[in-house]
C-alpha cells in the first residue's frame, strides 16, 4: 500500500505536520508495512510557510518589522536556498491576529511590514518570492508594502502620505524613482483563495473591511480612497488591474503586487502543492487522505482538500477527508474528487475537548478508515 497524507492544519489545534503525523500513526496500526508519504499542506493562509518548510527542508528566518499599527513585531518567513525562493505570509507582519479586537482599524492599518519582509528576501538573494496573503488586518491597497520598497506616495504638498487606506484619498503623485531595482529581476507569485476585485460592492473594503474594524461609513470612504489610488497607479504604470480577480485580496495587497511587481495570482493550495511535490507523490498511490478543521461548501472555493482532490483525481487515486467537523454542503465535494468524508468526534464533546484530543481522534479515525478499507479489499 502507498498512501499519501496531505492535510491542512486544524486551526487552534494542530499544524498540518501534526495532523499528518497523527493520521500516519493510525494507519500504521493496521498497515505496518505501508508506504506512508506525508505532505503537509496549506492554502495560502496561516501555516503556509510551516507546511512548505516541513516538506522541502527549508529554513525558517525572522525579521523585526512594522506591524499593522506601526509597532515592531517579530515576523517569520521561509527560505528555500536551493531554488532561491522566499515564502512570505503577509499575516506574519500585517495580520489580523496581531491586533486586539478593540484596536482594529482598517483606516490606518498598513502593509509596510510586509514590504520589509520582501526587502529581507531580496537581501537574501531571492529570485522568486511567494506571497501568501490570507489573514490581513489591512485595507491600504498594498500601499504600505510599496512604500517600504521605495515607492513614494505624496500629497499635494509633496509630503509622504500617512499610513493606511484612508490616507490614499489625499494621494497627489506617485514617484517611482527610488523603487528597489532588485524587484525587476524577481518572480512574484500570489498564493491566496480570494478572487475579489479591488473596489466596488465585492471589493476589499466592502467584503473584508468590517471584520478589520471599518464602519459602514468608513467602508465607503476606503473604497473611494482605493479607487483614487488605482487611478493614479493606472496613470503611472500604464495598466489598470483593479478589476482583475484577486486584486482585492488582503485589503488590496493583491492589487499592488500585480500592479507594481507583476505578480501572478495562483490558488494557494496549487502553489503549496507545487512546492511540496504533491503530484509526484500521488503517482501510483492507492489512497490519498487529506483534511481540514471544517469541511463544508466553502471548501469548494479552493481550500486544501479541494486542491488535493483535483490532483489525485487526475491520476485516478481515491481521496478520503478527515475533518474536525462536517459542515453544511460538504456533500457537494463528492462531485469534485472526494470519495468519503469523516468527522473527528466519536461522541458528544465540546470544541475545546475536540481540539485538545485531536491527535488521538485523528489516529483513531485513520485506523478505522484503514480497517474498513482492508475489509473491502479482501472482499474484492
Amino acid at each position: 500500500m502507498k498512501i499519501v497524507i496531505a492535510p491542512d492544519s486544524f486551526k487552534d489545534s494542530l499544524s498540518a505536520q501534526g495532523v499528518a503525523d497523527a493520521i500516519a500513526l493510525g494507519l500504521a496500526e493496521v498497515w505496518p508495512d505501508a508506504q506512508l508519504i506525508k505532505c503537509p499542506m496549506a492554502d495560502g493562509g496561516e501555516g503556509t510557510v510551516e507546511s512548505v518548510l516541513a516538506a522541502c527542508d527549508g529554513q525558517l528566518r525572522h525579521a523585526a518589522v512594522q506591524g499593522p499599527l506601526g509597532t515592531t513585531v517579530e515576523a517569520a518567513w521561509g527560505w528555500l536556498p536551493h531554488s532561491h525562493t522566499a515564502i512570505i505570509e503577509m499575516a506574519e507582519a500585517s495580520g489580523l491576529q496581531l491586533v486586539p479586537v478593540d484596536q482594529r482599524d482598517a483606516c490606518i492599518s498598513s502593509t509596510f511590514g510586509t514590504g520589509e519582509l520582501i526587502r529581507a528576501a531580496l537581501d537574501a538573494g531571492a529570485q522568486r518570492i511567494i506571497l501568501a496573503i490570507g489573514g490581513s488586518a489591512t485595507n491600504d491597497g498594498g500601499a504600505g508594502a510599496m512604500q517600504a520598497l521605495g515607492v513614494k506616495l505624496l500629497d499635494a504638498q509633496g509630503l509622504p502620505l500617512a499610513p493606511g487606506g484612508l490616507a490614499l484619498a489625499q494621494l497627489f503623485r506617485i514617484d517611482l524613482s527610488e523603487i528597489d531595482p532588485r524587484l525587476a529581476n524577481v518572480r512574484f507569485d500570489i498564493a491566496a483563495d480570494v478572487n475579489n476585485p479591488l473596489c466596488g460592492p465585492h471589493g476589499a473594503s466592502a467584503i473584508f473591511g468590517p471584520q478589520k474594524g471599518a464602519s459602514p461609513e468608513q467602508v465607503q470612504l476606503l473604497d473611494h480612497a482605493l479607487g483614487h489610488f488605482a487611478d493614479h497607479c493606472a496613470n503611472v504604470l500604464s495598466k489598470d488591474v483593479r478589476d482583475e480577480p484577486g486584486s482585492g485580496a488582503a485589503g488590496g495587497l493583491g492589487f499592488a503586487a500585480k500592479a507594481f511587481l507583476g505578480a501572478q495570482f495562483k490558488a494557494g493550495v496549487e502553489v503549496v502543492a507545487e512546492l511540496v511535490g504533491l503530484a509526484d507523490a500521488v503517482q501510483n498511490a492507492d489512497l490519498v487522505i487529506t483534511g481540514e478543521g471544517r469541511f463544508d461548501a466553502q471548501t469548494l472555493r479552493g481550500k486544501t482538500p479541494f486542491g488535493v482532490a483535483r490532483i489525485a483525481r487526475q491520476q485516478g487515486v481515491p481521496v478520503i477527508v478527515i475533518a474536525g467537523t462536517l459542515g453544511e454542503g460538504y456533500q457537494a465535494l463528492y462531485e469534485h474528487g472526494i470519495d468519503a468524508a469523516f468527522a473527528l468526534a466519536s461522541g458528544p464533546m465540546t470544541l475545546a475537548q475536540a481540539c485538545s484530543e485531536a491527535p488521538r481522534l485523528l489516529r483513531e479515525r485513520a485506523s478505522d478508515i484503514a480497517r474498513v478499507w482492508r475489509v473491502a479489499a479482501r472482499r474484492a
